[in-house]
Parts: structure tokens; sequence; C-alpha cells
């Protein structure tokens, strides 16, 4: 008990024997076990408070990261989901086609020859 010998105990109880003398003794006895008693609870709950910290610790660090992840998958959502963008890029897109259409050059239509006109254009090519 302690790293004490039974022969370092016998020294220690006839010490206390001869300070405290036969009538005290008992009591004194009872006053230390009762403290051993109160200090080896107090130490078991400092221990268990820290033990429960620890892992209110760890819980904390899971929920914000669970929260974190929550945030950024909800912002995707939201941007992939946002319609007013959307609609905006693609009345911006109908317009610059728009402008793109009225900016270009009318394109001449060729012109249909019948068969009777091609004999004319050659007969004139001829002469």
């Amino acid at each position: 008990m302690f790293g004490m010998g039974f022969s370092e105990l016998m020294i220690i109880a006839v010490i206390a024997v001869l300070f405290l003398g036969p009538d005290k003794l008992p009591s004194a006895m009872v006053d230390i076990a009762k403290f051993f008693r109160n200090a080896k609870k107090t130490i078991n709950t400092v221990k268990d408070s820290i033990e429960q910290e620890i892992n209110v610790s760890e819980i904390k660090q899971e929920a914000l990261a669970y929260k974190k992840e929550l945030m950024e998958t909800s912002s995707k959502v939201r941007d992939a989901t946002d319609i007013t963008d959307v609609s905006a890029t693609l009345a911006n897109l109908s317009d610059d086609i728009i402008k793109d259409i009225e900016d270009e050059p009318e394109v001449q239509k060729p012109k249909k020859t019948t068969s009777e006109k091609k004999k004319k254009e050659e007969d004139n090519i001829d002469a």
C-alpha cells in the first residue's frame, strides 16, 4: 500500500500511538479514512467531468463540421436553383441575338430562272 512495506507501516502506527494516545487513535484513523475516501471521490469526479468535456468538445467539432458542410451544400443548391440569374442571362442572350440579326446585312436571294430565260440569256451571249 502506497509503496510501503509492513515494517514502515508499523513504525507509523507506533508514532501515531505515541503522539495521539490510545483514546484518540481510533477517531483519527476514521478521519484519515474519510479524508482518503473524499479525495478519491473528488479525483473520480474530476476525471469523469474531464472525460465528458473532451467528449462534448469532440461532438461540438463534429457538429460544426456538419454545419459547414450543410451551409456549403445549401449555397450550391441556392445558386443552382436561382431562376432570376438564369432569366436575366437568357434575356441578355436574346437581346444580343436580336441585335446581331439586325446588324447583319441582308443576303440577296438567288433569282429563279426558267428555261426560257436561260435560252434568252444564252442567245444574248452568243450574239
